[in-house]
């Protein structure tokens, strides 16, 4: 089900993403099982007992990655998004990262509505860089969002240097 959720949504990805980026599957079914198997728990958000949407969570590190939110095409804009991503923030101190596609602004103002805010460009390279196991060219398309956690403790380290 979250195979087919994520293939169904990255629907949308179609002449917005670079070409050489967009594959048919969008995720194939080994993919999805390599980013399980790398520790991104998946959460699901059922309706009337059919699962409509998903979003991954993964701890790296110092930091919790946010990963693969989905909603399926019929759904969306019914605030599955919200849900899902509050109750992924609720189970973790740590602060939240989140990567997607540059092209994709819904995404980018989706995670701005709830309180991330995009990291400077320079930045986002060497986040996508420490905590991602992507290629370069994902890297070269794509942003980095962050909490007011990343943020409050980039500022500490600025100012204890």
């Amino acid at each position: 089900m979250i195979y087919s959720i994520i293939n169904d949504a990255a629907q949308a990805y179609k002449g917005v993403i670079p070409g050489d980026c967009l594959k048919e599957p969008y995720m194939s079914e080994d993919e999805l099982r390599h980013e399980m198997d790398e520790g991104v728990a998946f959460w699901g958000y059922e309706e009337d007992g059919e699962l409509v949407g998903v979003m991954g969570i993964q701890y790296i590190q110092d930091v919790t990655l946010i990963r693969h939110a989905y909603v399926r095409t019929a759904k969306r804009n019914q605030s599955i998004g919200r849900k899902l991503l509050s109750s992924l923030r609720e189970q973790t101190r740590r602060p939240i990262l989140i990567g997607t596609w540059a092209d994709v602004v819904w995404a980018i103002r989706f995670y701005e509505r709830h309180g991330f805010r995009l990291v400077s460009p320079e930045e986002k390279d060497r986040l996508l860089r420490r905590y991602w196991s992507i290629p370069e060219r994902q890297i070269e398309t794509s942003v980095v969002l962050a909490d007011q956690k990343w943020f409050a403790a980039r500022q500490r380290e600025a100012n204890s240097a």
